[in-house]
């Protein structure tokens, strides 16, 4: 498996949404880790081109993330109450309306014969386990598959699939959760007691994810029986990440973070600001009918660099990323990984 060639045993999240860069994937594998690129939100072709971009700048092995599309079955009922509640306090605010909620299949067709063509070295995915079908047709042109789980019957189920190789995300980790199922209740473990309970049942690589934020975080974990580390937060200050100015300067502040839905109607761990404050007790679980709903919100927001307006994805450990170039960020987390 390539995760136990790597010269340091670090993997970038793929940080879907802006951040993700082919220059910061390619950081990180000349670096000595496993860059990543997010295919979510792209379509196809702008996939493809992420792909060529990045070989462009390196010829190390890279991966790829990709979202499993969810269900179209949401309460619609419950979607235009919140685009409502949405264009009456936000839209006077930015001077936009929000847009159509929809569900979308984020391109996976395409995405998937991108990736058959492409022939990356690694294909991960989230939101979801894909079926044993599309992980033998990755693994038959040559790439390894990777599943990204939350608990032990996630992780079981991506194992029976044909996982080469599973991705442990903890509570504490920036941006959505990758549950198979979006649901309220579900247990929030933390990456420590994920890594032991999944690493005591099933004898595949894992990465662990999820509030890594220096050496000592890496070392925990990789003496709790993962791989590597996967790690995202802490790039997503470095200059080669797409991040935006108003989110890289949030990031610096002892700001906590939350857990909403206001932002996309999945659930995901974000800085806590206004937005999140006014919205997340409303916003349904609907997946991406909220995200298409206040993606012009959130745009508007941006371009007024108004850092209370869209979500600051960010682990919980945020605190300890620092502004530094990704080559030097990987160093530090593998050379004080002792």
């Amino acid at each position: 498996m390539l995760v136990h060639e790597l010269r340091h045993p670090i993997v970038l999240a793929p940080l879907a949404g802006g951040p993700s860069t082919p220059a910061l994937a390619a950081a990180v594998c000349e670096a000595g880790g496993l860059g990543f690129l997010a295919a979510g939100y792209l379509d196809a072709d702008a996939l493809r081109a992420d792909i060529h971009a990045l070989r462009e700048l390196t010829q190390a092995p890279c991966g790829v993330n990709v979202f499993v599309p969810g269900s179209a079955e949401v309460d619609e009922k419950a979607v235009r109450v919140y685009v409502e509640r949405l264009r009456a306090r936000e839209s006077g605010r930015y001077g936009v309306e929000p847009g159509e909620p929809r569900f979308d299949d984020d391109d996976w067709d395409g995405k998937l014969r991108v990736l058959a063509d492409e022939k990356v070295s690694v294909v991960s995915f989230t939101f979801g386990c894909p079926s044993s079908e599309v992980i033998s047709s990755l693994a038959a042109v040559g790439s390894e598959v990777w599943v990204t789980v939350t608990d032990l019957a996630e992780a079981r189920i991506a194992h029976a699939a044909g996982a080469g190789a599973l991705v442990l995300q903890g509570s504490e980790a920036g941006g959505h959760r990758a549950s198979f199922v979006d649901r309220d209740g579900a247990e929030q473990l933390g990456i420590l007691a994920l890594t032991r309970l999944v690493a005591r049942t099933i004898e595949l690589p894992l990465i662990a994810a999820g509030g890594l934020g220096d050496g000592r975080a890496v070392e925990a974990v990789l003496a709790a029986g993962a791989a590597a580390a996967q790690v995202g937060t802490a790039f997503l200050r470095a200059p080669e990440a797409g991040t935006h100015p108003a989110h890289k300067a949030a990031l610096a502040a002892e700001t906590p973070t939350a857990l909403t839905r206001a932002f996309t109607g999945r659930l995901a761990r974000g800085l806590v600001n206004r937005f999140l404050v006014d919205h997340s007790s409303a916003a349904p679980c609907a997946y991406p009918h909220v995200h298409h709903a206040t993606a012009p919100i959130r745009a508007a927001a941006r371009r007024a660099g108004d850092s209370d307006g869209f979500n600051l994805w960010a682990g919980q450990a945020h605190a300890l990323a620092e502004e530094r170039p990704a080559a030097e960020i990987v160093a530090t987390l593998a050379s004080t990984a002792a």
